[in-house]
C-alpha cells in the first residue's frame, strides 16, 4: 500500500494549500496532509486578505500561477483599494471575505489539480532519510500508524505545534480553538536537533450582528468599481453568487452594483474601556507571566495597546462580517487573552455594543516556531536537505505572507525531484523576495510581518506590473500556461507601444488646445510639452487626455501602467540604477561550505552571524546584524583569493 512521492505537504492552511498546487502544477505527484479536510485554508483569524504589502504579495503569489488571489476574488464579500490618495508603491487591495465559502472554493480547486491527492491524516513524526534508504525518501508517520514516503517533504503546521490556547486563567492544547495541537510532530522535530521558539499570536471576540447598534457606528463601504487581486485579461470570473438578502440585515449593504458587498463598521473604545482593562491587568495572561511566547509587535493585543499607548484616548476597532449567511462579525483591532467576564464588560461599554452578545470570545495561542538561521533563501533546512518549511513555522504571520513562502517551498520543492537549481528571487524582483531574504538575513525575534517599508526597492514592485516582473518566470517552470503567458507579452507590448507614442506625441499651446485641456479638466499650456509630460502631472490621468487630446484608447490594465511610468520615471530610473549598483554584491555567490573560521580578519561578531546564517550572496552577507562594510570588504577578499588559488574548471 505504501507510495513514493516526489512531494508530501503537511498542513493545508495557506502555505500548505500553495505549496501542493505549485508542486502538483510542475508535474511533481505531490500529498497534501491535513487535520481536517473541512478546514482547507481556514481563516481562524480576520477573514481578510490583503492590505499594505500583503495586497503586493497576493499579486505577486497570482502572477506566478497562485490559488490566493482567485479564491478570494470569487468568495469576497467586500473590496476596497486603501492608501488611494497615496503614491502607487502604497496603494493595494483588502478584501473581506466569506469564511466558509472561501475555504470550499479552495478544496475544490486543489481536488481539481491531476497531478495532487488531499488525504486526512495527522502527522506524528518523520525520519530523513538513511543512508542506505530506499529512493533517499522521508518517512512521515501519521497517529494512525500509517507510512508514507516521499523525496520532498513540505511542513506548513502553522500554530500547531505544541499549541496552547489561552483565556485568563483557563489554559487548554489546541492548535486552533476546537482543533488537537501537534504535540508528538513538534517532539519529532526538536529530536532531529531543530532548535525551537516559543511564538503567540491572538484573536479577538466574535459577536452576534443583531446584538449591535449600527446607527451608533461610521460605515466602510466597499469599492464602486471593480477591483480584483488577480490578473485577467479578458472578462474577470464572477464572484460566486450570493443568494438573496444576507443573514444579518446590514446598514448600507449593496445588493446591486457590480458586486454584492457587504460594508464593515468603525467604532472606538472608551474611557471606561480603558479602565476595565487597567482593572484586570493582574488577569491578563500576557502580564501575569502565563504567556512565554513573543507576540507580533505590530499586531498587538488591546490590552498591551492601552499599557503602551497609555496617553492614547481610544482606539479604533473595526466590525467585519465573516460571511453572506452568518451573523457573527469580527472585532478586528480588539486581540485579546483576558478572561471571558472582562472582555463582556470592556465591550459593553462602547455605544454601538451596550448589549452585544458574544459568539466566540477572544483568545491568545502559544506555539513552536523554527529558530532563525534554519532555513535558506530556497525555505530548504539547513540541516536536512530535502526538508522544507513554509509559513508561520517560519516564525511569519499572516495568510499572505504564509501563502507566499508555501508558493515558493512548493516550487523548490519540485525543482529538487526534477534535479534543478532552486529558484531565489532577488529583493529587486519581488515583495517575495524581499519576504525569504529577510527570513535568512534577520533574526526574528517575533512573528515577522510584511510592510511595504521593508522594500527598498518598492516603486519597481507596485501590484500593477506584477505579471510583468513574473509571469514570464512563471511559464517557465510550468506554473501558468502559454495562453496567460503570451496575455502577458501583449500587455507589455502595449504598455511599451503606448508609452512610446505620449513620448513622441508633441502638444502645442494654442487657443484651442488649451479650451479642450480646460474642458477635460487639465490645467493649460504655456509652452510645448509631450503628452508624457503632461501625463506626469500629479492630478493628470490618462482618460481626461484620452479624450482632450485624441489620444488613443487604451484598456485600464495598460493605461494604469503608462500613467504610473510617466508620473514617476524619475525616481523609477533611480532606484533601477541602485539594482544595477547591488547587482555586483547579488551576483557574487559564496560557497556555502566557506570556511568562515580561517577567513583572517574578520570581528568575532561577524563571523558568528556569518556562520549562523550562512549567506548564499555577498548581498546577503552585507545586510545581516552585525555586519560592517569591512566586513564584508573581507569577505570578498577571501572569496577573490579562493577564485585565484581554484583550478581553472577543465575543457
Amino acid at each position: 500500500m505504501q507510495s513514493l512521492y516526489d512531494v508530501l505537504v503537511v498542513g493545508a492552511g495557506h502555505a500548505g494549500c500553495e505549496a501542493a498546487a505549485a508542486a502538483a502544477r510542475m508535474g511533481c505527484r505531490t500529498l497534501l496532509l491535513t487535520g481536517d479536510l473541512d478546514k482547507v485554508a481556514h481563516m481562524a483569524c480576520n477573514p481578510s486578505i490583503g492590505g499594505p504589502a500583503k495586497g503586493h504579495l497576493v499579486r505577486e503569489i497570482d502572477a506566478m500561477g497562485g490559488l490566493i488571489a482567485h479564491v478570494t476574488d470569487r468568495t469576497a464579500i467586500q473590496i476596497r483599494l486603501l492608501n488611494e490618495s497615496k503614491g502607487p508603491a502604497v496603494q493595494c487591495l483588502r478584501a473581506q471575505c466569506d469564511k466558509r465559502l472561501y475555504t470550499q472554493v479552495m478544496k475544490q480547486t486543489l481536488e481539481a489539480l491531476p497531478q495532487l491527492e488531499l488525504r486526512q491524516a495527522l502527522v506524528e513524526g518523520i525520519a530523513p532519510p538513511t543512508a542506505d534508504g530506499v529512493s533517499a525518501s522521508f518517512t512521515v508517520v501519521t497517529q494512525t500508524g500509517w507510512i508514507y514516503r516521499t523525496r520532498t517533504l513540505i511542513l506548513t503546521t502553522g500554530t500547531f505545534l505544541r499549541g496552547r490556547a489561552i483565556t485568563g486563567a483557563a489554559t487548554w492544547a489546541a492548535g486552533r480553538a476546537g482543533e488537537a495541537p501537534a504535540i508528538a510532530l513538534g517532539a519529532s522535530l526538536a529530536s532531529l536537533g531543530f532548535p525551537l521558539v516559543r511564538l503567540k499570536t491572538g484573536t479577538p471576540p466574535r459577536l452576534h450582528a443583531r446584538s449591535i447598534d449600527f446607527t451608533q457606528t461610521e460605515v466602510q463601504p466597499g469599492s464602486t468599481v471593480p477591483r480584483y487581486f488577480g490578473h485577467y485579461y479578458a472578462e474577470p470570473p464572477p464572484p460566486l453568487a450570493f443568494s438573496g438578502a444576507p443573514a444579518a440585515l446590514y446598514p448600507h449593504a449593496t445588493l446591486t452594483g457590480w458586486r454584492p458587498q457587504l460594508p464593515c463598521y468603525l467604532v472606538h473604545t472608551t474611557p471606561e474601556f480603558h479602565a476595565i482593562i487597567r482593572a484586570n491587568l493582574d488577569r491578563a495572561p500576557l502580564f501575569s507571566g502565563m504567556i512565554e511566547g513573543v507576540g507580533p509587535r505590530y499586531c498587538p493585543s488591546i490590552e498591551d495597546k492601552i499599557v503602551r499607548f497609555a496617553d492614547k484616548a481610544r482606539h479604533g476597532l473595526f466590525l467585519e462580517p465573516e460571511g453572506w449567511a452568518t451573523h457573527e462579525m469580527y472585532l478586528q483591532g480588539c486581540n485579546t487573552s483576558l478572561p471571558e467576564d472582562v472582555q463582556w464588560a470592556m465591550l459593553r461599554t462602547i455605544p454601538a455594543l451596550r448589549e452585544a452578545e458574544l459568539m466566540r470570545i477572544g483568545y491568545a495561542i502559544e506555539y513552536d516556531a523554527v529558530a532563525t538561521g534554519e532555513v535558506g533563501a530556497d525555505l530548504q533546512a539547513r540541516r536536512m536537505p530535502g526538508l522544507f518549511l513554509a509559513g508561520q513555522i517560519n516564525g511569519t504571520t499572516g495568510y499572505e505572507e504564509a501563502a507566499a513562502q508555501g508558493l515558493m517551498a512548493g516550487i523548490n520543492a519540485a525543482r529538487r525531484v526534477q534535479d534543478q537549481p532552486a529558484v531565489v528571487l532577488r529583493r529587486d524582483q519581488a515583495y517575495l523576495g524581499v519576504l525569504l531574504d529577510d527570513l535568512v538575513t534577520k533574526a526574528i525575534h517575533e512573528p515577522y510581518r510584511m510592510f511595504t517599508s521593508r522594500a527598498e526597492y518598492r516603486l519597481l514592485l507596485r501590484g500593477d506590473n506584477a505579471d510583468l516582473r513574473l509571469t514570464p518566470l512563471a511559464r517557465e517552470l510550468g506554473l501558468v500556461d502559454a495562453a496567460r503567458a503570451a496575455a502577458v507579452e501583449a500587455r507589455r507590448e502595449a504598455v511599451a507601444t503606448l508609452r512610446a507614442a505620449l513620448e513622441g506625441r508633441r502638444i502645442f499651446p494654442s487657443a484651442l488646445v488649451n479650451a479642450s485641456l480646460a474642458a477635460a479638466g487639465v490645467a493649460t499650456l504655456n509652452q510645448p510639452a509631450s503628452a508624457a509630460e503632461l501625463l506626469a502631472r500629479p492630478a493628470v490621468h490618462y482618460e481626461q487626455l484620452c479624450v482632450a487630446l485624441d489620444l488613443p484608447v487604451a484598456p485600464a490594465h495598460v493605461a494604469e501602467v503608462v500613467e504610473i511610468e510617466c508620473k514617476y520615471s524619475g525616481y523609477i530610473v533611480r532606484q533601477q540604477h541602485e539594482v544595477e549598483r547591488m547587482q555586483r554584491l547579488e551576483g557574487r555567490r559564496i560557497p556555502a561550505d566557506l570556511d568562515y573560521d580561517g577567513v583572517l580578519g574578520l570581528r568575532n561578531e561577524a563571523r558568528q552571524v556569518l556562520k549562523r546564517f550562512r549567506p548564499a550572496t555577498l548581498g546577503q552577507a552585507a545586510r545581516l546584524a552585525g555586519m560592517n562594510p569591512a566586513d564584508v570588504a573581507i569577505v570578498l577578499f577571501a572569496l577573490e583569493r579562493q577564485r585565484k588559488l581554484s583550478p581553472p574548471a577543465s575543457g
